[in-house]
């Protein structure tokens, strides 16, 4: 009689893993490149970030306060907005800019389609692609660390993928200087190094799968090479590696099964170079993947797995 069987309702495995924990491990992944943005371009780095995640935290308390729902402050996930949003930005941004993006993050992109789980497209992207509408100027107002009696200094000047499009490639960085960081780009998207590390960190966690980030790499690496342009430089460039790990996975945005989350970063890594190659902006990759967040309800129903003994219908 010790040993009754218990009748109760799903779910029946249970483990310790929580939004909480999942936001903890990708700010954890985050900080590397939090500590190499404020090393190379300065104090000012982290007041950028520092702004927009307390922005995106007030935010969302706000609104779910007036709107009488319960606080989701707590679950970590609008400072991993706030980051990732800060990292998609200049070093030269303004910071009621830096407000308005939060804002379009939580509470245009997140909150008003019913908070976490029911956004359509990541908030960071979305944001980032507002502000690059909105504020073209201001969004693309590079510096470049240069080294000048021991010391980095920052100077205007374009990034590598700008350089390439314009056929600059004689004055392009190093590749060391490209995966250090020391080139002109947004806040967290230079040093590859410090991204990578953070990379490894969540698939060993396994909080994300390697699919999307290896498919979306791949991709770019192999167009690049149709496309008559350097694959190196292609991947380290621009935002692939940032948007790939940090922004392509994220749970809510991304198919479910291992072949749509193949398919979605194969279009991630096609949309990104069509745009580099033949479109107004070097840039694609937040392009590139906001419209395979709006795509990604329609690869899961087109991958959605067969239920055991199901019958295919005539």
């Amino acid at each position: 009689m010790l040993n009754k069987l218990v009748v109760t309702s799903s779910p029946h495995v249970r483990n310790r893993v929580s939004t909480t924990s999942i936001m903890l491990d990708v700010i954890v992944a985050l900080l590397p490149a939090v500590v190499a943005s404020t090393l190379i371009f300065g104090l000012r780095a982290l007041l950028i970030i520092c702004v927009s995640v307390v922005s995106c935290v007030v935010f969302e308390y706000l609104f779910r306060k007036l709107t009488k729902k319960d606080n989701t402050i707590g679950d970590l996930s609008a400072v991993v907005t706030g980051i990732l949003l800060a990292f998609n930005l200049p070093s030269t941004i303004s910071i009621p800019i830096v407000i308005v993006g939060a804002f379009i993050a939580i509470v245009v992109t997140k909150q008003l389609f019913g908070g976490i789980g029911q956004n359509f497209a990541n908030p960071a992207i979305v944001a980032r692609v507002a502000l690059l509408v909105a504020f073209a100027q201001p969004m693309t107002n590079w510096v470049i660390p240069k080294v000048v009696n021991g010391g980095l200094d920052l100077v205007s000047g374009a990034t590598p993928l700008a350089q390439i499009a314009g056929g600059d490639t004689a004055n392009l960085p190093s590749l060391p200087d490209m995966l250090l960081g020391i080139r002109g780009g947004s806040l967290g998207e230079t040093c590859i190094v410090a991204l990578l590390i953070g990379g490894i960190y969540l698939v060993a966690r396994k909080i994300i799968h390697p699919v999307i980030p290896v498919t979306y790499f791949g991709t770019v690496a192999v167009l690049s090479l149709c496309f008559g342009v350097d694959p190196l430089y292609e991947l380290l460039g621009g935002g692939v590696v940032l948007g790939a790990i940090f922004m392509a996975t994220d749970y809510t945005t991304s198919p479910v099964t291992t072949k749509g989350k193949f398919i979605f970063a194969l279009g991630c890594g096609f949309i990104t170079m069509v745009i580099r190659v033949y479109g107004a902006y070097p840039e694609g990759t937040s392009f590139a993947i906001l419209l395979m967040n709006i795509l990604c309800p329609h690869i899961d129903k087109l991958c959605k797995t067969k239920p055991f003994g199901g019958v295919k219908k005539a």
